[in-house]
C-alpha cells in the first residue's frame, strides 16, 4: 500500500485518540543525522530533532551499532527480575558525570515524567515532608504530578480536574516579560509566610533552561540563591535537565553554567539517541531512602536503551558535541541577529549553546505574536523545513537541530528560516 500523508492523517483520525497532539501532518519513513524523508519521498531539515531528543541525530551509526548488538543478546528482563551489567555500567557513569562534589547514586525510568514523579518521591522520603514548589512556565510532564508541577494551563492542565495538592508555584523571572530574580526571591517570602511553612517543603524543582516555557535561561543569582536556600531549610534542589542535557547547551548538564549542583538531576530526552530511557542522578543518602521496590518500573531502563546511552555519551566525548553545540548556537544567533534588522516582530534572541529561542512580539513590541509565528513554522514546513514553538503565549520558535548536524545542511535550514520569517511577515503585513 502506498501510504500519503494525507490518506495516513485520515486514518490517523479515526484511529488515535485527538488527546494525542500533531505539530506536523508529515509521517517518515527513514532519518539521516539532520534530515527526514516522509512517506511520499519528499525531504525535510529536521531543527526538532524530536525535542532534543536525537542530539546525536538520527540513527547514528555507534549508537545503531550498540543497538543491534544489545538487541542480538537480549531486548528485556526486567532490572527487578534479572539485573544486567549495561544498567551498572550507565550509572556509574553518571554518577560520574553528573554536577555535584558528593557520592551519587543512580536509578532509571522509561519518561522524563516518570524520572520527574520518582525524583519528588525520593525528596519526600528523604526529607519527611510533603510540600513542592515549581516555578511558572515551567514543564515537567503530562502524569498527574508532572502537571500539577508544569506552570502553563492549556494544553497540559485543562478538563483534568484538581491538581494534586500541595503543589506551589513561584514566577519564573525573565527579561522578556518582567520579573527579576529579586521578585522571586520576594514571591517566595510571601509564599512561605501564607501559604506553607518553609519546614514543610520536601523540594524545590527548577529546569535551569526552561523548555516548554520559552528556552528563559534562569539567572545565576537565583540558582545561587535556590542552593543556599535549600541548604539553610533543609530542602531537597532538583534540576530537570530533560531537555537542556546532554550537550544541548555546551555543557553535558546545563547546571554547569551556574556553578551549583543539584541535590537530584533529573534527565531524558537525549539520555539514550530515541530510545525512552530516563533517570534520576543524586545524592547516594537520599537516592537509598526509598525502601526497595519503592522506585523503579518493568520497563525502567531497558537494556536497549541503556546500550543506546552508553553510546550517546561516547559520541557526546568523541565527537566534541559540546564545543559543536557553542559553535552551531553562535552562528545561529548571529543569523537571527541578521534576520532581526529587518524583522522588528522579532524581539530577543537568547540561549545557552545550541538551545537558542526566537521570540516575537506584534508591532507595539508587548504582545506576543503567535500568529507570526505559526505562520512561520507552515511556511518553513512548505519549504521542506522543521520547526517548534514554545512560551506560555506559544511566541517563540525554539531551536533544537541535533548537534551533529552537517554544516550545509545547517546552512541550507538557515537560508529557509529567513525566507520564511520574511514569507510569514508578508502574510500577516
Amino acid at each position: 500500500m502506498n501510504s500519503t500523508n494525507v490518506s495516513l492523517a485520515a486514518r490517523r483520525a479515526e484511529a488515535i485518540s485527538g488527546g494525542v497532539g500533531i505539530m506536523n501532518q508529515i509521517y517518515a519513513r527513514r532519518g539521516s543525522n539532520a534530515e527526514v524523508w516522509d512517506v511520499e519521498g519528499k525531504r525535510f531539515i529536521d531543527f526538532a530533532a524530536g525535542i532534543a531528543v536525537v542530539n546525536t541525530g538520527h540513527c547514528h551509526p555507534k549508537i545503531v551499532e550498540a543497538v543491534h548488538k544489545q538487541v542480538d543478546a537480549f531486548s528485556h528482563t526486567c532490572h527487578h527480575v534479572l539485573p544486567y551489567e549495561n544498567y551498572v555500567e550507565l550509572a556509574e557513569r553518571l554518577n560520574a558525570l553528573v554536577p555535584g562534589d558528593f557520592r551519587k547514586k543512580t536509578a532509571f525510568f522509561s519518561t522524563g515524567a516518570e524520572g520527574v514523579e520518582n525524583a519528588i518521591k525520593i525528596a519526600r522520603a528523604s526529607t519527611k515532608r510533603h510540600g513542592v514548589v515549581a516555578f511558572g512556565g515551567g514543564f515537567h510532564g503530562r502524569t498527574y504530578m508532572g502537571m500539577s508541577l508544569t506552570g502553563k494551563v492549556t494544553p497540559y492542565k485543562a478538563d483534568f480536574g484538581p491538581m494534586a495538592p500541595h503543589i506551589y508555584h513561584l514566577p519564573f523571572p525573565n527579561d522578556v516579560h518582567g520579573g527579576s530574580s529579586d521578585d522571586t526571591i520576594k514571591a517566595a517570602e510571601k509564599l512561605f509566610k501564607e501559604s506553607i511553612s518553609v519546614d514543610q517543603i520536601a523540594a524545590i524543582i527548577i529546569e535551569p533552561v526552561q523548555g516548554e516555557g520559552g528556552f528563559y535561561i534562569a539567572p545565576a543569582k537565583l540558582m545561587h540563591w535556590l542552593r543556599t536556600f535549600c541548604d539553610t531549610h533543609g530542602i531537597v534542589m532538583i534540576a530537570d535537565e530533560v531537555q537542556s542535557g546532554f550537550a544541548r547547551t555546551g555543557k553535558l548538564f546545563a547546571m554547569e553554567h551556574f556553578g551549583v549542583a543539584a541535590d537530584l538531576t533529573v534527565m531524558a530526552k537525549g539520555i539514550a539517541g530515541g530510545f525512552p530511557l530516563s533517570a534520576v542522578t543524586g545524592r547516594a543518602e537520599f537516592m537509598d531512602t526509598a525502601r526497595p521496590g519503592g522506585i523503579g518500573g518493568t520497563y525502567g531502563g531497558n537494556p536497549v536503551g541503556i546500550a543506546a546511552a552508553l553510546a550517546v555519551l561516547d559520541v557526546i566525548e568523541n565527537e566534541k558535541l559540546c564545543d559543536r553545540a557553542d559553535k552551531l548556537g553562535a552562528r545561529l544567533r548571529q543569523r537571527l541577529a541578521r534576520i532581526a534588522e529587518t524583522c522588528p516582530e522579532l524581539k530577543d534572541i537568547r540561549g545557552l549553546g545550541f538551545m537558542v529561542a526566537a521570540e516575537f512580539m506584534k508591532a507595539d513590541g508587548q504582545t506576543p505574536n503567535a500568529a507570526l509565528v505559526a505562520e512561520i513554522r507552515t511556511q518553513a514546513r512548505a519549504r521542506g523545513l522543521i520547526l517548534l514553538s514554545c512560551g506560555v503565549h506559544d511566541n517563540a520558535i525554539r531551536f533544537l537541530a541535533p548537534l551533529t548536524i552537517q554544516m550545509d545542511v545547517f546552512d541550507e535550514g538557515l537560508d529557509i528560516l529567513a525566507a520564511s520569517i520574511e514569507a510569514a511577515r508578508a502574510v500577516h503585513a
